[in-house]
């Protein structure tokens, strides 16, 4: 599969992505094919209107035309894609019943376990593992008719917010191949924008799922803790890594998370609300609204001037909406510690052994924090814990006022591909590899549902996202207002150029 030696024509400006949608393979009626929304497809298919045959043989030749290119999607098996596709048109010609994702391909993020195919996590140390059983999501996600074409491609152990990796190489951001498709759920974010996939599954602790979906102009919800359950996991108390869904569309959006929610009871932190609850999206009238804007994070974080420049005026379509916006912010200032506790000690937990025995076949940055969490005490654990309850008890007071927050998902626009993060942010150095990701990972700890919208592009055709923070467990309103901004802008109808 393709890896950094395929863009070594790929540049840095605009143009360097003009030709992602100009090599279909196809005819226009395939290329439109492969951007029709989920939601459509799937109604399609039911109707016998099409096959699942054709769905997926021209996400396939889109795949062939355009991941050279930007390498998004890892462990293509297009054989075992096109048997599936040739079963599920069988089952419905015999008139059974059929998911809600029936015939609809899908690529999973290559840190989730897959039966028979290639869980590599981005590292070289798991580059031939092949899983004997599919984990919790990829079940419910085939279960409901989902055809697996492969993987996307992951930075090493998910570490980091851009996806690179010994194993696969570098995915390429379909807006312009010079720059970062963010990560970590990086390939999914990516096969979405150029139209390999309709759909995509993610997960996010600081950011995997949001980050992405801003840099690739897709959308990408990071749920609330135990909506979406995790099993099999090293640690199922864990509520600092959740998965989540990804699509063009908030509809859609809502259509996997209807298919991935509910709950587990292998999952002891899993919500008791069953999917069903997201299957459809009623449209919800945002007047009177309050919304509150923080541009920065009140102060507490350097967001880049083209970052502004974008997401400010789209306050005014919340205004047009109905909507009542004001400027403010919860106290997040424990959020730094907290954050960079939990995290270092969750390497630590979980990779620490991978250390001991493999040091030299881990990337700088993990070894860093895996080390970091080897650092920490029992007093810096308490501290991180009880920051965390009193961060907990100040946003529930915040949204006792406003109904929605919105921030900027990341502070800086994609950044170049060949670095591993970027060094400064408005002016301001940064450290390490997750220093710049403080606008998403700040919202991590609270513990509250966050979506990441297109809110438009910079005078480059760079994409920008917005995210739009809700009350714990408020999934459904945080969709219903990004589904009528998204009404009202379109930002996410503009493809990659021709």
């Amino acid at each position: 599969m393709s890896g950094d030696a395929d863009f070594s024509g790929a540049g840095a400006g605009a143009g360097a992505g003009s030709d992602v949608g100009a090599e279909t393979g196809a005819d226009s009626g395939a290329a439109d094919l492969v951007y029709a929304d989920a939601t459509e497809l799937a109604a399609l298919i039911r109707r016998r209107e099409m096959s699942a045959r054709e769905v997926v043989r021209a996400h396939l030749d889109r795949i062939d035309a355009v991941n050279p290119r930007v390498n998004a999607v890892v462990s293509l098996d297009p054989e075992g894609a096109m048997a599936a596709a040739a079963a599920a048109d069988e089952r419905l010609a015999r008139g059974a019943e059929v998911g809600p994702l029936h015939g609809l391909p899908i690529a999973f993020k290559d840190t989730h376990l897959t039966r028979g195919m290639r869980t590599t996590r981005g590292s070289p140390l798991y580059a031939e593992t092949v899983p004997d059983e599919d984990e919790l999501l990829v079940q419910r996600i085939q279960a409901a008719g989902a055809i697996r074409i492969g993987k996307t491609n992951v930075p090493e152990f998910a570490a980091g917010s851009h996806t690179f990796n010994p194993v696969f190489g570098v995915t390429r951001n379909p807006y312009d191949l010079g720059r970062s498709a963010g990560g970590s759920s990086g390939g999914a974010a990516a096969a979405l924008a150029a139209g390999m996939q309709p759909l995509a599954d993610g997960s996010d602790m600081g950011g995997s799922l949001r980050n992405p979906a801003s840099f690739c102009n897709v959308v990408g919800l990071r749920p609330t803790p135990g909506r979406v359950p995790s099993y099999p996991a090293w640690n199922p108390w864990d509520t600092l890594t959740v998965p989540g869904p990804m699509a063009r569309t908030v509809v859609d959006v809502a259509l996997l998370l209807s298919v991935m929610a509910g709950p587990d009871p292998r999952c002891p932190v899993s919500l008791e609300a069953p999917g069903a609850t997201f299957r459809e999206l009623p449209a919800r009238d945002l007047t009177g609204l309050r919304v509150a804007w923080t541009p920065d994070l009140g102060g507490r974080v350097p967001v880049d001037a083209g970052v502004r420049a974008v997401l400010e005026p789209q306050l005014e379509v919340f205004r047009q909406l109905g909507c009542r916006v004001e400027e403010d912010c919860p106290d997040l200032d424990e959020a730094e510690e907290v954050f960079r506790t939990l995290r270092a000690h969750h390497f630590d937990m979980a990779l620490g052994a991978v250390l001991d025995e493999s040091r030299d076949g881990l990337k700088p940055s993990l070894v860093w924090n895996i080390e970091e969490g080897r650092r920490l005490t029992g007093a810096d654990l308490v501290r991180a814990t009880v920051g965390r309850a009193r961060l907990h008890l100040g946003v529930v007071d915040f949204f006792a006022r406003f109904d929605v927050l919105l921030a900027p998902v990341s502070q800086v626009v994609p950044f170049d591909a060949e670095l591993e993060y970027p060094a400064v942010v408005d002016g301001q150095p940064q450290h390490t590899y997750i220093d710049w990701m403080r606008s998403a990972y700040f919202v991590s700890v609270l513990g509250v549902p966050a979506l990441s919208v297109p809110a438009g592009f910079t005078p480059d055709g760079l994409p920008v996202g917005l995210q739009i923070v809700g009350p714990p467990r408020a999934d459904l309103a945080v969709l219903q207002a990004g589904a009528a901004y998204e009404a009202a802008t379109r930002y996410g109808r503009r493809r990659p150029p021709r």
